[in-house]
């Protein structure tokens, strides 16, 4: 990048401090990002740089934003494709806001959005789901998702998850809601539990055998009710925490071609 920028110096780029997760680094990208319409891509080269003419006619229309929707994914596993099918679906469900389907961080966006993202202040970020939330009118761009050019894929299932999680608790209050209705659900399940062994007690012959598998269900489900709903609020009280603190969310080790003085955030 050194050498790109000495050749031309309209290439401008930024070096984090250290690795701190996609999400950032986008960040950092649209904060120092200059002119009236961004995009933002992936160095893979799954994203295809081809379909940015595109992107920028549907702007020069009047969409705020221009995502890029994949029609299909090659070189992939059914399984990978099984579970970013279905997260989608389920983003959808749990989150406040629609999101499209299927697509990434692959986008345009008008300064005006820019700016509006730039101004949020949250740790946690999830870009898909918050360009969203911005609201303006917002259109796609159909592509087929070519295989990775170079290098190995390094984001890991755990990566992919924690980003899941990321999407929905930053967007919706709904996980708690399911928290009351496993509670609910757990009572309502107790109490037929009760009237089932007062049943057996006195209808059927007396085991010990049923009375100790009624416990131990009993308390394997309570149990695992209790761990859920522990970790969903465990969730939304680890954001809570992050934010609180107003730490800067990335750190600069240098940025190169820029001739404005800006913060880091």
């Amino acid at each position: 990048m050194d050498e790109l920028n000495r050749q031309d110096s309209r290439v401008h780029y930024l070096s984090l401090a250290r690795n701190f997760g996609h999400q950032i680094a986008v960040t950092a990208g649209i904060n120092y990002a200059q002119g009236q319409a961004i995009i933002v891509i992936d160095a893979d080269l799954q994203d295809p740089p081809e379909l940015i003419p595109e992107l920028i006619e549907k702007w020069k229309q009047g969409y705020h934003v221009v995502y890029a929707q994949r029609i299909s994914r090659q070189q992939e596993s059914w399984l990978k494709k099984g579970l970013a099918f279905s997260f989608y679906r389920v983003l959808n469900r749990f989150t406040d806001v629609s999101i499209p389907n299927d697509t990434g961080d692959f986008c345009l966006m008008s300064r005006q959005v820019v700016d509006i993202l730039n101004a949020m202040p949250e740790q946690n970020r999830y870009i898909r789901g918050l360009r969203a939330w911005v609201g303006f009118p917002q259109t796609s761009v159909k592509f087929k998702r070519d295989p990775r050019f170079a290098g190995e894929i390094k984001y890991t299932f755990l990566k992919s998850l924690n980003l899941a999680v990321d999407g929905i608790v930053s967007l919706s209050r709904k996980p708690l809601k399911i928290a009351t209705y496993l509670g609910l659900i757990t009572a309502l399940l107790a109490i037929a539990m009760m009237i089932l062994v007062v049943f057996w007690r006195l209808y059927q012959a007396p085991t010990q055998l049923i009375g100790y598998t009624m416990i131990t269900i009993a308390i394997f489900f309570l149990g695992a009710v209790q761990l859920i709903c522990l970790g969903i609020l465990g969730e939304y009280i680890g954001r809570i925490y992050d934010e609180v603190k107003q730490r800067p969310i990335y750190t600069l080790k240098k940025a190169v071609g820029f001739d404005f003085d800006k913060r880091h955030r």
